[in-house]
């Protein structure tokens, strides 16, 4: 194995416009070989930012700063940022691409400079975009609309006519029984409103108040516990159905879940190789060809009934002891 120098070395001389379009090259296969599967029928891509490290002492020209109060006082915090886009569905996801925050910018305005490049990469690889309340704002909506996709966000900011209008509409009409998971639902859904006229279309907003049981791991009581969520979205009741709504909803969690975590867990991207904004962003598009490669492996290549009752880390060890076998046997 090669030094964490050699690495941060490596990574600092690489070019990102190479990866990218190596990326590129990994969804178009598994798209010729009909391999992606959407969300109820929807292509499916989450968007969210990522803080990849932070720092009070080493930082570099692509740092950004912030103010943290300390037991020693304020003290000022480097770190770096990005906005993540990933192709969610039912079998595989895959992480499509990324962009470094820049100093002085917040995530929608980095968020809007990646979809650019996306929507010209990836011009047919969703319909549908997710993403979280941050996003909830008319310029990002009407940009995605103008590239004729849909956009599904929290709906959080009470104080907006469109939270409040909804809210009126939803005492007047009642609530429809569900399930999500193991959860029982009620769910209100109000379409065509026209309370947020910066927007291109009207919206739709759907409401979900979900009750389920927790077990408590120190004293193991099952307690219940209830949660509501509120999403608006441009998608119309013809195209997706409540249910379908909620589950898109829930689905934006999935690039917490499958990617970042994993991406700091399982694949140690969180490690800082060198401090190089260049080499931080080439780190992360390898890193992503890697996890992309490793789980269409997994998923398509392994049968079920092989995987069941293993680990991913078992096969990325197997996978790990092959090359290194090959590397002793066959010598260049």
């Amino acid at each position: 194995m090669c030094s964490a120098d050699t690495v941060g070395r490596v990574h600092a001389q690489m070019e990102v416009k190479g990866l990218r379009k190596g990326l590129v090259g990994v969804y178009s296969r598994l798209k010729r070989n009909k391999a992606l599967r959407g969300i109820g029928g929807l292509m499916v891509a989450v968007l969210d930012g990522h803080e990849t490290h932070s720092s009070y002492r080493r930082h570099c020209c692509g740092c950004l700063q912030r103010t943290i109060c300390t037991e020693r006082g304020e003290r000022t915090q480097y770190y770096h940022r990005c906005v993540v886009l990933m192709l969610a569905g039912e079998r595989l996801r895959l992480l499509l691409d990324l962009e470094p925050q820049r100093l002085g910018e917040n995530e929608v305005a980095t968020a809007l400079r990646l979809l650019k490049r996306v929507f010209e990469a990836y011009p047919r690889a969703f319909e549908v975009l997710l993403a979280d309340a941050l996003y909830a704002e008319a310029p990002f909506l009407n940009f995605v609309l103008s590239h004729h996709k849909h956009v599904v966000v929290v709906l959080k900011d009470e104080r907006r006519d469109l939270y409040q209008d909804a809210l009126a509409l939803f005492k007047l009409e009642g609530a429809v029984e569900g399930r999500y998971r193991n959860r029982r639902c009620l769910w209100w859904d109000v379409a065509e409103l026209t309370s947020w006229p910066q927007v291109a279309v009207a919206l739709r907003v759907v409401r979900s108040q979900e009750t389920y049981r927790v077990r408590r791991q120190a004293t193991k009581e099952v307690e219940e516990q209830s949660t509501e969520w509120m999403w608006a979205t441009t998608l119309p009741p013809t195209v997706a159905s409540t249910e379908l709504v909620v589950r898109l909803g829930h689905a934006r969690w999935d690039i917490e879940n499958y990617g970042f975590n994993e991406l700091v867990n399982g694949w140690h991207a969180d490690h800082l190789y060198k401090h190089d904004p260049g080499a931080i962003e080439a780190f992360y598009l390898v890193v992503f060809l890697a996890y992309n490669l490793f789980h269409a492996f997994l998923t398509l290549n392994v049968k079920p009934q092989r995987r069941q009752g293993t680990t991913e880390a078992l096969w990325a060890r197997l996978i790990t002891a092959e090359l290194f076998q090959e590397a002793v046997f066959c010598p260049p």
